[in-house]
């Protein structure tokens, strides 16, 4: 690591230390730590959990599709967001597993208490957590996706006792967000990469940008990286399976990478 990074592995290890998030570790186990700059320049710490998520059984809990979420907002005006504060941090990890979580770092060896992001399994245990809280209000007046929450009314009467509820549910589970991402009594919001508000569900124009701006790829990871979010949004693309197709073939098992005028145009053509 350069000494830029070593210097803020030292402040975020303390500050996790701190928290009671991680403990120091004698574990066998030993994942590797790398950083990922974030948009505002600031770096996330990541464990490279590859290897433990390799040989994790996994959990097959499904996550909802984002189509599926949306098609519940006919009707609604007034829209609020929460987002929780850390939210895989807030679940502890079964006392037997924890040492599994171990990682190394030139200043230590240690294992998380709570869930890692990273972890394979993070995002289907969350989403069962977020289920199981949330199940007498799911598709009646509140969205969950894993950490982020919408709630919707059609009346700004029924939009503060939703929001009552809601936030006392949270309480009552001992679940708290963060209050500088949340946003309340809108009548458009964003989520989940869409812009939702009374006339129904558009794309995110920053995220239309991200597809307008990506360069032709140059491997089959990157053209699955393409695919994958321009896939978001299919539903606002009509025919995508067709145009797509050519791209598609790309990605198959032992095709040759051969970036043809019939590649070309399906990419412009989604972009």
């Amino acid at each position: 690591m350069a000494p830029a990074e070593l210097k803020e592995l030292k402040v975020q290890l303390q500050e996790l230390l701190d928290k009671g998030f991680i403990r120091p570790s004698v574990s066998p186990w030993g994942a590797p730590v790398l950083f990922v700059k974030k948009k505002d320049g600031s770096m996330r710490l990541c464990i490279d959990y590859r290897e433990l998520n390799k040989v994790t059984v996994k959990n097959r809990y499904p996550l909802p599709r984002i189509d599926d979420l949306f098609d519940q907002l006919q009707g609604a005006t007034v829209f609020s967001k929460i987002d929780l504060r850390s939210g895989y941090h807030q679940l502890r990890i079964k006392d037997g597993d924890v040492p599994k979580t171990a990682f190394r770092s030139r200043y230590g060896h240690y294992e998380f208490i709570v869930m890692s992001f990273g972890l394979t399994n993070a995002p289907a245990v969350f989403m069962d957590l977020m289920n199981r809280v949330f199940r007498e209000f799911l598709d009646t007046f509140v969205i969950v996706f894993i950490d982020d929450i919408l709630i919707y009314s059609k009346t700004e009467a029924e939009h503060e006792k939703h929001l009552c509820m809601v936030l006392q549910t949270l309480r009552d589970n001992k679940l708290y967000a963060k209050f500088s991402k949340c946003e309340f009594w809108l009548k458009q919001v964003s989520f989940l990469g869409h812009v939702v508000y009374k006339a129904g569900v558009s794309v995110d124009p920053a995220k239309i940008e991200a597809v307008t701006s990506w360069t032709r790829p140059s491997t089959v990871s990157e053209v699955r990286s393409f695919l994958g979010l321009a896939g978001y949004y299919r539903r606002f693309v009509e025919n995508f399976s067709r145009i797509a197709t050519p791209l598609t073939q790309l990605t198959r098992k032992g095709a040759p990478f051969v970036w043809s005028k019939a590649c070309e145009d399906s990419f412009q053509n989604l972009k």
